[in-house]
């Protein structure tokens, strides 16, 4: 069996193991966003053709898979601050890129199914879009790139409080700026000039595209491929950094 299966499958078996759990915590923020800022706030209004609930749910997509993207970093925390299975690793004949890899692709997994638990809440909310390969390119390619991060973060922090940290400080200030929640447009041009530059913003983008039926830019894309590579080139140094 290839190294980077063993350390995603590991993960995968932990994820199994708690399935209940993780399926209720994935499902309740999406709903609660729905119920609030789709239903209650969100019934009357249009954005750009669509109501808003059709502008919402792409948004929320994107969004959900930078949180469960990026919530890998906490797991690796706890099992190496407590459990030691950080150690086991620099024991075990794993590279450092097969340890990133099968943590990212784990991370990679729980994105999918957050996703589709979305798309399967929109379609009971009675919200029709499209999801073809497209919409799960940029979901993919947004999980991937902060599942990267994740990993690299988790190698980072001195201590398993220092992860509350950086989620108020990376993924909260993402999460409402890039996009999920209103359009870009409507901000001051030096404030979208500063949000150009996160992935979330054109995962958001392309995913709302897509989902649209309308063809997105390839520069979402692009600059989506070059958030996977930076991202996970600095997971690889970070792990390279805390085996030394």
């Amino acid at each position: 069996m290839s190294a980077f299966l063993a350390v995603y499958l590991r993960e995968i078996l932990i994820f199994k193991r708690r399935l209940g759990r993780n399926l209720a915590s994935q499902a309740i923020a999406p709903l609660l966003y729905l119920l609030t800022f789709g239903r209650a706030l969100g019934g009357s209004l249009v954005v750009s053709g669509h109501s808003y609930q059709e502008f919402l749910i792409p948004g929320l997509a994107a969004m959900v898979s930078l949180t469960q993207g990026f919530s890998l970093a906490g797991d690796i925390n706890v099992a190496r601050f407590y459990y030691q299975v950080f150690d086991e690793i620099q024991a075990a004949p794993i590279s450092r890129f097969a340890y990133v890899f099968g943590e990212t692709l784990a991370g990679l997994t729980r994105v999918i199914i957050a996703v589709l638990i979305v798309v399967i809440l929109a379609f009971l909310f009675g919200i029709r879009l499209s999801y073809g390969p497209l919409f799960w390119l940029a979901i993919a390619l947004n999980g991937f790139a902060f599942a990267s991060l994740g990993v690299a973060m988790a190698m980072l922090v001195k201590s398993h409080a220092d992860q509350s940290l950086l989620t108020n400080f990376i993924v909260t200030p993402m999460a409402f700026l890039g996009g999920t929640f209103f359009p870009l447009e409507g901000l001051p041009q030096w404030a979208q000039s500063l949000l150009y530059f996160l992935p979330l913003s054109h995962a958001a983008h392309a995913a709302r595209a897509a989902a649209f039926g309308q063809t997105p830019n390839v520069s979402d894309f692009l600059i989506l491929v070059v958030s996977c590579l930076l991202f996970f080139s600095l997971a690889l140094w970070a792990v390279a950094k805390a085996k030394a």
